[in-house]
């Protein structure tokens, strides 16, 4: 999927985290409260060990009561596993009939809905940390510096906190996505082409899009220059932005918003040594001037994200890509080019329709130069049993090379 891509500034400081409480050994207890996707400490928690069945424990997270997991780590685990099984226990054909009955839109919003609520469930068995984010339970894993990687150092002053089992796993595994790195082969030879995604930040593991970059034919510099400058809108990892230096764009100016974004991207051009090819800056959309290439890969589906992180993949009512549509012109140099990088797939899922985007080009003084097409490979575009599956097979990953009229 696309890189990560955010309309919100964090310039200000961060708001103070909220407060979980619960009873144990009949004291009063609190803890902070860690949620990534903001969701609001639970109101009702009880302790849970070994001895809890996964029974009682998805009777008890499907009400809505939070479990502060008090046994050994690694049965937390198996329970969370044993939780997820009895969540996906619908029949496949059964799920698949009850997507056919609805128009496609309504089903993916469905699809979402369903998802979201499995996510909420699994999000109620509860870890406990310390302040200097150990983990007190047996067998517990070193996840102090993952756990530092996304909320940044640590503050012994700020005590202990409390966050579900399902975000930490999520936060050990960005943390090894984040070491070993993203093999990309359009940035040359290994092992120095790997671009290394940070907590809250796509990973771009989805390859088509950017072969597609790599491979468009680069626009001239204007009459009388011999430097290209390009834009790369929305950089997320850096990644696109690497592979316009990798192809030797003399210039590029890389943007977003999201802070995480911002020093992700710093931290694999340092890699690769391309500080002094591209500039990151934190600007909503277009930097200030005008470029030969500016190339954008807003999120693909116009739909609320529910987390920071699906702010990758969706982009409530378009926002992102209509904006990038009405600077573009004003912002391209003379017989300047715009790369938009969109998958077709909110088209088969019935949320815009291509005459749409065809009429918000026009709309915004823009011709279609051409149109390269490149399938998606990742695994969902081929899993029968997946809720979306007929939307995803027919998908197709575009590059829109547009101009000014």
């Amino acid at each position: 999927m696309p890189n990560s891509k955010s309309a919100t500034s964090t310039d200000a400081a961060a708001p103070a985290l909220p407060t979980i409480h619960w009873t144990e050994a009949g004291e009063d207890c609190s803890a902070l409260w860690r949620s990534e996707r903001g969701a609001p400490p639970p109101k009702k928690v009880v302790l849970a060990d070994d001895t809890t069945t996964a029974d009682t424990a998805y009777r008890l997270a499907c009400e809505g009561t939070a479990l502060l997991w008090r046994g050994d780590f690694h049965n937390a685990r198996q329970l969370l596993k044993a939780l997820a099984r009895r969540a996906d226990n619908v029949p496949a054909r059964k799920r698949k009939k009850a997507s056919q009955e609805v128009p496609i839109a309504d089903a993916f919003h469905l699809h979402r809905l369903a998802q979201s609520q499995r996510a909420r469930m699994l999000g109620m068995l509860l870890i406990p940390f310390n302040a200097d984010f150990s983990i007190p339970l047996r067998r517990a894993p070193d996840v102090q510096a993952a756990c530092a990687a996304a909320w940044g150092p640590v503050d012994t002053a700020a005590g202990a906190s409390v966050a579900s089992l399902r975000e930490l796993l999520g936060i050990t595994s960005a943390h090894e996505w984040r070491r070993v790195g993203v093999e990309i082969p359009a940035l040359g030879e290994g092992p120095n082409n790997r671009i290394h995604p940070h907590y809250g930040v796509f990973s771009p593991v989805r390859g088509e899009y950017i072969h597609l970059v790599a491979t468009a034919h680069l626009p001239k510099p204007p009459s009388g220059q011999t430097s290209l400058v390009a834009f790369d809108i929305g950089t997320g990892t850096g990644v696109l932005a690497a592979v316009l230096a990798h192809r030797g764009v003399q210039q590029v100016i890389a943007t977003d918003q999201d802070p995480r974004a911002l020093a992700c991207a710093r931290d694999n051009l340092a890699r690769l040594g391309l500080e002094d090819q591209v500039q990151v800056a934190q600007v909503d959309l277009f930097p200030e001037g005008r470029a030969s290439l500016i190339v954008c890969n807003p999120p693909w589906l116009p739909a609320r994200p529910s987390s920071p992180i699906e702010r990758a993949v969706y982009d409530e009512g378009g926002r992102m890509l209509l904006g990038f549509l009405k600077g573009l012109s004003t912002h391209l140099a003379p017989k300047g080019e715009g790369w938009l990088i969109l998958s077709n797939l909110a088209e088969h899922l019935g949320l815009r329709t291509r005459d749409e985007l065809l009429a918000a080009f026009e709309a915004n003084g823009l011709r279609v130069v051409s149109r390269i097409d490149a399938k998606p490979q990742h695994p969902k575009a081929s899993e029968a049993g997946d809720a979306l599956h007929e939307a995803r097979s027919r998908e197709v990953t575009s590059l829109w090379r547009l101009a000014a009229v």
